[in-house]
């Protein structure tokens, strides 16, 4: 059965390569095909090769309205799921509130001062004693915003809506939970 679903999902993979390549061209684009294969080798916070293709192709495809570049994306795709994975935290949520809070601009600068994908406050910097931390780096900038929103989690016990709100600022307010909740439910979320 595995091997059944692995030539499937090899089919499909080659579909999807095929839809993304232009019309006028015949042969599916060979560097797409070879940015994917070295993404998925290196996957590393993933159970095996095969979880890591099934991930990183559905994500490409939804996140593709997001970032054009194959290579961009799928690297963003494998930081994302490290640093979830890492922090306990299901990667599809981690991208809905990279969606919500920076739409994927990993230079996002918000009028109070937050930072990059998933909008971190600098402050933070100092509070750990790390002031040379770039927050626009996109694994720092991941590894700052998935430890903080775990640590919401546990303090308010699973309370989804309220670790939200205190990710945001804005406890006691539901708006942007639900934002994020939504973002969640119409592109992100999965079966899994």
């Amino acid at each position: 059965m595995r091997v059944f679903v692995y030539n499937l999902l090899t089919l499909s993979l080659s579909l999807l390569l095929l839809a993304s390549t232009p019309v006028h061209a015949t042969q599916v684009d060979s560097e797409l095909r070879s940015v994917l294969k070295q993404t998925i080798n290196q996957a590393d916070s993933f159970e095996d090769r095969f979880d890591a293709e099934v991930w990183l192709v559905d994500m490409s495809g939804r996140l593709q309205r997001f970032i054009k570049d194959d290579k961009r994306r799928l690297e963003l795709l494998r930081a994302i799921h490290r640093e979830a994975t890492r922090a306990k935290l299901q990667p599809e949520l981690v991208l809905s509130v990279i969606q919500i809070e920076s739409y994927f601009d990993h230079y996002a600068l918000s009028y109070v001062g937050a930072r990059g994908l998933m909008q971190v406050m600098p402050f933070w910097k100092k509070e750990i004693g790390r002031p040379d931390d770039n927050l626009m780096d996109i694994d720092t900038n991941l590894r700052y915003g998935c430890t903080i929103l775990s640590y919401y989690l546990k303090k308010e016990k699973g309370d989804m809506i309220r670790a939200l709100a205190r990710y945001n600022g804005s406890l006691g307010k539901t708006k942007y939970p639900e934002k994020v909740l939504l973002a969640w439910e119409r592109r992100w979320y999965t079966n899994n």
